[in-house]
């Protein structure tokens, strides 16, 4: 499936947070990889500021928002607890992936790759030297995914989401 991926503006926040919020229901009727919840995470707040900041991207077919992605330089605090192949540690400079999601009903289309490919592509172009990314430790569809996309192993950590039953997520890096 091809689509077009580009920054979020602010019409787009009504789409963005009904995908989380179709998302999130999908997830919570079946098994929910990412352990995410309805009304905390993701939301609309994190569709507004992501826009506001300029770091969400939305993948579009036809002008429907079918996924979506927050790339920024904003590392979780636990990420300093981990040994990255790139030693760099000015954030400046590397990429972080947060809030990435595809529309229920257009899962298993590629439009997951596609972002993942976005992600890479942009890095490059902007000169990063690695992305990094946290996933929960039982998200086996997005393990997969990283992995397919280049992404490697690092190492597991706390986040501090053990209050909503997350204890420990999986540390991936790109080395550009």
């Amino acid at each position: 499936m091809n689509s077009i991926i580009e920054s979020g503006i602010e019409s787009d926040i009504d789409q963005v947070a009904q995908l989380y919020d179709d998302l999130n229901d999908f997830l919570n009727s079946g098994m929910n990889y990412p352990g995410w919840m309805k009304g905390i995470y993701p939301n609309r707040r994190d569709a507004e500021v992501g826009i506001a900041k300029g770091t969400l991207y939305v993948a579009k077919i036809a002008e429907e928002i079918v996924g979506t992605i927050i790339l920024n330089h904003e590392p979780e605090p636990a990420y300093s607890k981990a040994g990255w192949k790139d030693k760099n540690s000015d954030y400046s400079r590397i990429f972080v992936v947060h809030t990435f999601a595809v529309h229920p009903s257009h899962l298993k289309k590629g439009i997951g790759m596609e972002l993942m490919n976005f992600v890479n592509r942009h890095a490059i172009e902007q000169g990063a030297t690695s992305i990094r990314l946290d996933v929960y430790e039982n998200n086996i569809p997005a393990i997969m995914l990283y992995e397919k996309s280049g992404f490697e192993y690092v190492n597991t950590v706390d986040l501090g989401l053990g209050r909503y039953g997350l204890h420990h997520f999986k540390l991936y890096e790109n080395k550009l």
